[in-house]
């Protein structure tokens, strides 16, 4: 599958006005549109970040409903919004254990690593990370989303409540650490959400 992820900033006050427009207007716009696998929205509120992901089919199909929906994206996401950036993945890993539900948890690392260990990342990921993360009470889904061209990367694992979210992080801490070191990858970010909404169709 492949992916557009939507990542903006702004107000915390404001954030809800965001969420609302993406999970009306947004879904509505997405849901008709060919290839579509469904879509997440997840927040921090504190900090007033939102993060949308909508997974489709196809690369055509994303590149072809970005059309549609790029004059959208900024008034749905006024007036929340004051940064607006849009990057496109690749999903070489949809492991899903169970549905995630709103109010869970996700856990957002950011990568960073030569083109050419890209098949490499995807099978340390495999190997090692998930068996690793699989093990920490109330994992939902993992994901590793690749830009191969760019050498960047996002591994999100989200958790069915906040309290998984947190007692994972020191378990998480260990299987990244050796994970980036197999993979040759540099970790540069990590960043924490809330699930607003997700309904991803990986099968």
């Amino acid at each position: 599958m492949f992916v557009r992820a939507i990542y903006a900033t702004g107000d915390p006050t404001k954030i809800d006005t965001a969420i609302r427009a993406m999970n009306t207007e947004g879904r509505d716009l997405l849901e008709d549109r060919p290839g579509y696998r469904g879509a997440s929205v997840f927040v921090d509120r504190t900090l007033g970040k939102l993060l949308a992901a909508s997974w489709w089919e196809t690369e055509e199909a994303r590149r072809n409903s970005d059309e549609v929906l790029r004059e959208r994206r900024a008034a749905m996401l006024e007036p929340f919004a004051g940064t607006l950036a849009v990057e496109n993945y690749e999903a070489l890993v949809f492991h899903q254990i169970q549905q995630p539900q709103p109010g869970g948890g996700l856990r957002l690392t950011r990568l960073e690593f030569d083109p050419m260990d890209t098949d490499l990342l995807a099978d340390t990921f495999r190997t090692t990370v998930i068996p690793k993360i699989e093990t920490l009470p109330g994992l939902a889904r993992a994901v590793l989303l690749v830009d191969r061209e760019r050498g960047r990367g996002l591994v999100g694992n989200t958790f069915v409540d906040q309290a998984s979210l947190a007692a994972s992080r020191a378990g998480q801490a260990a299987a990244r650490h050796e994970g980036a070191a197999k993979a040759h990858v540099t970790v540069t970010g990590l960043e924490e959400f809330e699930v607003v909404h997700t309904d991803v169709r990986g099968d």
